[in-house]
Parts: C-alpha cells; structure tokens; sequence
C-alpha cells in the first residue's frame, strides 16, 4: 500500500477543488492549476481530497503516490505559492532583472539575458559584500523548478572552489586541489 498515496490532502480555506473527466483543477488566491489523471479515482468530500487506486499493480501503486502529491503540491502553490532561492557564487558574478527579463553576468564574454515566464515572479538581491541572490516565486512547483533548474544550468558550481550558480542552502561537494 502506498504510504502517500493513502493520506488525504486536506483543502484549505480559499482554496476550491473541480474533478471532472480525469481533470483536475484547483483555484485559490494565488491562481489557477489543472491536472490530468490516470488510472486512479480522485474523490472530493468534507473538506478533504481522497486518491484511491483500482488494484495493487505496479503501476496503479505508482500512480497513487504521484497524483496525490501533484494534487498537494496544487493544493499548497494555490494557497501559500511555492519559492525557489539562487545564489552566484564568483568574482563579478551579477544578476538584474527588469520586469520578467533576467540579466546574468556569468563570467563568459557576454550577459545572459532570459525571459521568464510570465508566471513566475522573478526578483533580484545584491547586498554589499554577499553573494547575489535570484528569488523565484510562483503557485506552480513544477514551473518554478524548471525556471530555476534552467538558470542554474548556466554555470553549473564547480567541485573545486564552489564557483557557480547554486541553491540557497544547497550542500556542495567538494574536492581536495592538487597535492604539492
């Protein structure tokens, strides 16, 4: 039996939950999401969002942790919205925005110059002797993971000086240099 799958998500106040035909959506202060389901039955009642399954295959198993985690996650962007925290670690290493256009110096010749979705709330931190920061917020988990995966993907850190663009709280490993 899935351990998560089996768990209620709870609705919050504000928050509406609309099943119909295998679709998904949930509206809140925040915005709207919709989600696609297979496989499983998704049941509103009292206040709380139930997922059961059909059988114990694998694959219907599988299925009945991962929507009832999408439908949490929905549930939680809705309400409270969900934030991502990057930092650029490196000498001249600079991030702006204006609006939803990211403007990064990496090191490289030229700037790197990305435009966001327009969902995401972009926002940029450069405090005197700290490292830059680019806050991502938005109600959608996914898209707020791949925006940030995305910059991050720019300049990976490094192993050996921890140079790079990296999560806030993020634990690096790194190597020993050359051994004189």
């Amino acid at each position: 039996m899935s351990r998560i799958g089996k768990n209620p998500v709870a609705i919050p106040q504000g928050v509406t939950v609309d099943v119909k035909d295998n679709v998904i959506t949930v509206k809140g202060k925040l915005g709207e999401l919709t989600q696609q389901y297979a496989d499983v039955t998704v049941k509103v009642e009292d206040g709380q969002v139930l997922v059961e399954r059909p059988s114990d295959s694998k694959d219907h198993t599988a299925k009945h942790g991962l929507y009832r985690s999408l439908i949490n996650n929905m549930i939680e962007g809705v309400s409270n919205g969900w934030t991502k925290q990057l930092e650029l670690v490196g000498v001249g290493y600079r991030a702006s925005n204006q609006g939803q256009k990211l403007d990064l110096a990496l090191g490289y010749s030229h700037n790197i110059v990305l435009e966001i979705a327009p969902e995401v709330k972009v926002e940029t931190v450069s405090d005197k002797g700290k490292n830059p920061i680019v806050k991502l917020t938005s109600h959608d988990k996914q898209l707020v993971g791949q925006v940030a995966a995305k910059i991050r993907g720019f300049r990976r850190p490094e192993p050996y000086k921890g140079k790079g663009i990296k999560f806030v709280g993020e634990q690096l490993r790194r190597k020993a240099g050359k051994s004189a």
